[in-house]
């Protein structure tokens, strides 16, 4: 079993006239997408075609698609190596060893943050960077802090456990309350801290993610365009469940696209719990996240067998028909109605800032 890194209705369209969108959006419209959703789908299709057809030789490595991320510039591998999962294993040098093997294998992207098992992630992960992995890798790593102090402090000490001297891509970590995007931006902010670190060379690039509420990451966005500032990244759930309850997939995804946001996926099987559904395969959950307009869609690998299942995925990964897609969501509709699958959403099971409060600063 794959482990993931953690995580109106409409009439149907008019398809008289679209004999030129791809199947794989049409089944988008079918599935109670706006037209405005559909068109930030549509674009993201024409942007993506290489990625979605099937990448050039160029555009993979051992065999493994790269994508770009948003208006970034860079390259970055269809699956990324999630960080929590990383150091639930008792031995680390195992956690090494996944790392190493993964970007031995092509993928580039390693998700991390700093409160993930109390640092340990950070820490084995700092470890496999040595000996030139550091430069095979895009870094992404996470922060809490919501104040300017917590956070500088938080991206030091990760600064400190990843052994390097710059993230090339630093998050805010669950954005998952209505009061985050203000408190971020406000005077004394954690984003004050960030851009100072980026403007030093520490960071590169800068997104949030969360796992809540797409109508609080719509907020996020607005917010940031209120003060002038536009994230180079997003990351959210998008599987099978989400396209039918709460969706970050209807309501986040074409608003990312048009702004040419990198797309992080996540959770693409809710930390396993999707599977008890008993309605899909860890394939299908995988396929179906990649299948979607994604940068990266982040799993978490905690054996060196799972760790090979994901990297097969990706390499025989094909794009998804209009059938392939309405089978896909037809088996899950009734599971995802109440959430229940998608605990991330509706409870506090995996809010690590809920329990922690002294984390925000």
């Amino acid at each position: 079993m794959i482990l993931d890194a953690y995580d109106s209705n409409q009439s149907r369209p008019d398809r008289s006239n679209q004999s030129h969108v791809p199947d794989r959006l049409l089944a988008h419209q079918d599935a109670g997408f706006s037209r405005r959703e559909f068109i930030g789908m549509t674009a993201a299709s024409l942007l993506m075609a290489t990625a979605l057809s099937g990448a050039s030789a160029e555009d993979r490595k051992n065999g493994i698609p790269y994508r770009g991320l948003g208006r970034t510039g860079e390259k970055v591998s269809l699956i990324g190596l999630g960080g929590y999962h990383l150091a639930r294993q008792n031995d680390p040098e195992e956690s090494i060893r996944i790392i190493r093997t993964g970007i031995d294998e092509g993928i580039n992207f390693l998700d991390n943050c700093w409160d993930y098992n109390g640092g340990e992630s950070e820490i084995r992960m700092g470890k496999a960077l040595r000996d030139g992995y550091r430069g095979k890798a895009f870094l992404m790593t996470k922060i809490d802090g919501r104040t300017k102090t917590a956070a500088t402090a938080q991206l030091d000490e990760s600064l400190r456990r990843l052994q390097t001297d710059r993230i090339d891509l630093l998050q805010f970590h669950e954005v998952i309350r209505d009061s985050d995007p203000d408190r971020v931006f406000a005077q004394g902010g954690g984003m004050e801290a960030v851009l100072e670190a980026q403007k030093a060379g520490k960071v590169r690039f800068i997104g949030f993610t969360g796992h809540k509420s797409p109508d609080i990451h719509l907020k996020m966005l607005a917010t940031a365009s209120k003060h002038g500032f536009k994230f180079d990244a997003v990351q959210m759930p998008l599987n099978v469940m989400d396209a039918h309850f709460n969706s970050f997939e209807k309501k986040v995804l074409p608003v990312l696209i048009e702004e040419g946001i990198g797309v992080l996926g996540m959770k693409p099987m809710g930390d396993h719990i999707i599977l008890e559904s008993k309605t899909v395969t860890p394939t299908e959950c995988l396929s179906y996240s990649m299948n979607l307009p994604t940068s990266v869609v982040i799993t978490g690998c905690d054996s060196m067998p799972i760790l090979q299942q994901a990297l097969h995925a990706a390499r025989t990964f094909q794009p998804m028909d209009s059938s392939q897609v309405a089978a896909l969501l037809a088996k899950t509709s009734k599971a995802a109605e109440a959430g229940q699958f998608e605990l991330y959403k509706t409870t506090h099971q995996f809010d690590g800032t809920y329990a922690n409060p002294q984390w925000l600063g």
